[in-house]
């Protein structure tokens, strides 16, 4: 069947070579389930079988992309993307050269969710969610979910190459909403995800609890007094803001166009503390963001954003390494093969340093202690975050709970303010948008971080 498939799109492909300055197929088949409750209700039980693709053609500098959801419309669409990017190609195609590749990646599994039956998973994620619900009397509400999605992506293009990747992904979700009389309600999550082995979701009591126990426990505390404070970020926390804050700024389709944005990240140039590396790294095994290809058929790589404090590497697709004249690295990503291709990152993080988080904190006299994220927003250079969780500094330890800690400030100053950098690490599975493609799994990580004169907003 595989070759099969691969040898029908080449075949389909080849016609078409010369008449465009670059083409390419990418066909999915993929079959997933889902199921989530909402408090005590089931809320729904999905399972799809999917097969469906996109093409792309590029001719003078002009893009198409044509959609199709049955191989015998193949030909046709070829035909009409080939003939879109004729009506608007009016420039010239600059597209980074890459060597043809011919591969197929397999997923090493474990137990696989297919062969786990819907009433199995059903049952299991009802067990969670009545621990939630029973947990405590203050658990208002619960939101559980599990997914499990295994698919093969197949990928030819008019330069020679042809790559088929395997790919699952189980997660599940679970969040708790707890309330009391006169209080502003407090919510609680945790997540797990696996790239191999459904059995990710077998025995995960503890965690799950962790949800429940969250949320109780934000209604025992009182709002942080807003000031401005030495903050340490706890590893989760630290690297969704290197990728909110920075990291969706390193990609290259919203800098090789905008002036502003080439010199303020000009490569070479001095961006944070000399003990500070970002990397975004697609070879790290078994992470949501983990590949060996992406969606242009470019090796992965693990790039160096930041590199010693300065700015050394930014994110490419074929197109902005071509016109910014750079090296492709490995960063064309798409939702599934019904999207394009678009700049986006894979795990995304900070180098751990030379710090215990009591050294961090053993020299504070007022500080603010924040774990994971609620929420937030970026704005070019400014962000804010809300965090899931906090704890006050006082004199070198740590003391009561607070909530409503909310981060505000600027990226590039902040990065200057960052005074330690932990020795522990912890990458996280999430979920990224951009472009109407959410959410693209990613994952996100570090260590503890320690930044000086941070904003902190409280209720």
């Amino acid at each position: 069947m595989t070759t099969s498939m691969q040898d029908q799109l080449q075949e389909a492909i080849a016609p078409y070579r010369d008449r465009v300055d670059y083409l390419e197929i990418r066909l999915e088949q993929s079959e997933s389930t889902s199921i989530s409750f909402r408090g005590p209700q089931l809320d729904a039980v999905d399972r799809n079988f999917t097969l469906a693709g996109g093409i792309r053609a590029c001719h003078k500098g002009g893009w198409s992309f044509v959609t199709f959801n049955g191989l015998a419309q193949l030909n046709d669409r070829i035909a009409e993307a080939v003939s879109q990017a004729h009506l608007v190609g009016k420039e010239t195609t600059m597209l980074a050269p890459v060597e043809p590749i011919q591969d197929y990646v397999a997923v090493q599994l474990g137990r696989d969710p297919r062969g786990v039956t819907l009433e199995e998973k059903r049952r299991n994620l009802a067990k969670y969610n009545q621990l939630l619900l029973d947990f405590d009397p203050r658990i208002q509400t619960t939101m559980v979910s599990m997914s499990d999605r295994f698919g093969t992506t197949y990928f030819v293009n008019s330069l020679g190459t042809c790559i088929a990747q395997e790919r699952l992904d189980v997660s599940g979700r679970f969040g708790a909403i707890a309330r009391e009389e006169g209080s502003v309600p407090r919510q609680g999550f945790e997540s797990v995800h696996s790239r191999t082995d459904y059995n990710i979701l077998e025995g995960i009591e503890d965690r799950v609890l962790g949800a429940a126990k969250r949320a109780v426990g934000q209604l025992e505390a009182k709002s942080v007094k807003g000031g401005q404070y030495t903050v340490v970020l706890d590893p989760y926390l630290a690297g969704v803001f290197i990728h909110e804050a920075f990291g969706h700024l390193s990609e290259a389709d919203g800098i090789y166009e905008n002036p502003k944005m080439q010199e303020l990240l000009a490569l070479g140039k001095p961006l944070a503390i000399k003990q500070l590396n970002v990397v975004d790294d697609a070879t790290m095994p078994g992470l949501p963001g983990s590949l060996k290809y992406d969606d242009e058929g470019v090796p992965a790589q693990r790039k160096y954003l930041i590199k010693d404090g300065i700015l050394t590497q930014r994110l490419h697709n074929r197109e902005t390494a071509g016109k910014m004249q750079e090296a492709p690295t490995g960063n064309a990503r798409a939702l599934n093969a019904t999207y394009p291709p678009i700049v986006r990152m894979t795990n995304t993080g900070i180098e751990t340093g030379e710090h215990s988080f009591q050294d961090m904190i053993k020299d504070i006299e007022e500080g603010v202690y924040a774990v994971r994220m609620l929420g937030g927003q970026t704005n070019g250079e400014m962000f804010t975050f809300a965090a899931a969780e906090g704890y006050m500094i006082r004199n070198g330890k740590l003391a009561e709970k607070v909530n409503d800690v909310t981060l505000t400030g600027n990226v590039f100053q902040t990065l200057k303010d960052i005074e330690a950098i932990g020795n522990d690490s912890i990458y996280v599975s999430g979920g990224c948008g951009k472009g109407g493609q959410m959410p693209l799994p990613v994952s996100v990580g570090g260590p503890h971080l320690r930044i000086k004169n941070v904003v902190v907003g409280g209720r």
